[in-house]
């Protein structure tokens, strides 16, 4: 089990991106979190299997009006503790 930080930057507030990760981490099982930051950006931690990682990642890049331009990653130490993604508001 792996945790990574994902930092989103391009057309990704007002597009749904939250809700849309939210079902992408949900269908695979992960735990985590979303959220918008006051800078445009929005940013993410997954965590569970790489490869189902890579999967919410390809869902969001070929969403209908997300425009990602850029992803900044950072691996984490994993929360054995979470059992559920969730979505914030952020800021």
């Amino acid at each position: 089990m792996i945790r990574r930080r994902y930092v989103f930057h391009g057309s990704v507030q007002g597009v749904g991106f939250r809700w849309r990760a939210m079902q992408a981490a949900q269908l695979y099982g992960l735990t985590g979190w979303v959220r918008n930051d006051w800078d445009g950006s929005v940013t993410m931690e997954l965590q569970g299997e790489e490869k189902l990682l890579n999967k919410v990642i390809l869902i969001l890049q070929n969403s209908r009006y997300i425009g990602i331009d850029r992803i900044e990653t950072e691996d984490l130490t994993p929360d054995l503790e979470e059992r559920s993604f969730k979505t914030d508001y952020g800021w």
